[in-house]
């Protein structure tokens, strides 16, 4: 009877589709070979500089960056430290002082240009880091300096002062435009989207450039730095990782990159080589903002 019951049930999930799990996530390697968490982080714990590629809004990406830096900071007995695009470097200041404490909660949310998902998705990577002490760097250029190399090229920034320049990677930056990633931005000029033109991949050039400096000269060697960003920022192992390249070829980065598919089963050929780990979310998740 129960054998019955039991071929009875299996045909029922089967005829109603019923998938027997449910995943948020699946992990894979950049050959698209499907690997667990344990053995990212064997990899990720012996690295200077962990480039987190994240979808903005994507709940995975959020949790997941927590957790990573909660086990790296209980594995390396708290020899990391944290960086993010998501504070431009001319907040460093308040960033600092909020994490020392010397100024209060809400004086730091006033004071500082935070996004508007910072309450769901950077404050507790923020309160992690203040909670243990640890170093944060505000590593994006001021996007006021962003918006006149989009509307004027990298020569606008020639106008400005000594004080500003200290927020900007050294100029004139390196810049590449046969790398893939900025030749995707000029091809959407091409298929007429009003805001592309020849300047787009230069203004985000200078954003990997100026977070790839700020990387760079604040990483304390014996310490993991680990930076949060859009997964765009080094995807195929370009902007930020490889403006950090230019820097010091003998830093050893891990890049982790965040995508969307229909079925997270197995890895889009489109995505393969993209990180040395891609997370894979359903396209279905739903989204902090």
């Amino acid at each position: 009877m129960k054998l019955k019951l039991g071929v009875i049930l299996v045909a029922f999930f089967a005829l109603t589709g019923f998938d027997r799990h449910k995943p948020a996530y699946l992990l894979y390697n950049e050959n698209g070979r499907e690997v667990n968490y344990r053995r990212m982080m064997r990899q990720v714990k012996n690295a200077d500089i962990l480039l987190f590629g994240e979808l903005h809004g994507n709940p995975i990406s959020h949790w997941l960056q927590l957790e990573v830096t909660r086990d790296l900071f209980n594995t390396m007995d708290g020899n990391i430290m944290l960086a993010a695009e998501m504070f431009e470097a001319d907040n460093q200041m308040i960033l600092d002082e909020y994490i020392g404490r010397l100024i209060s909660e809400s004086r730091f949310e006033e004071d500082a240009r935070l996004w508007g998902n910072y309450h769901t998705d950077y404050k507790p990577l923020v309160d992690f880091a203040r909670e243990h002490s640890l170093p944060f760097v505000a590593t994006n250029i001021p996007r006021r300096y962003a918006s006149m190399v989009f509307h004027g090229g990298f020569e606008a920034l020639d106008k400005l002062g000594e004080e500003a320049l200290n927020y900007i990677a050294p100029l004139p930056i390196n810049y590449d435009p046969d790398l893939p990633g900025y030749k995707a931005m000029l091809d959407m000029n091409r298929i007429g989207i009003d805001h592309a033109n020849e300047n787009l991949p230069k203004a985000q050039a200078i954003k990997d450039a100026t977070m790839a400096h700020f990387i760079n000269n604040q990483w304390i060697p014996g310490k993991i730095l680990i930076h949060f960003h859009g997964t765009y920022h080094s995807d195929n192992f370009e902007g930020i990782y490889w403006y950090l390249k230019q820097h010091n070829p003998e830093l050893n980065i891990i890049t982790i990159a965040t995508t969307t598919q229909q079925n997270p089963g197995q890895l889009d050929d489109d995505s393969l080589g993209r990180a040395n780990y891609i997370i894979v979310v359903p396209d279905s998740m739903t989204r902090t903002f």
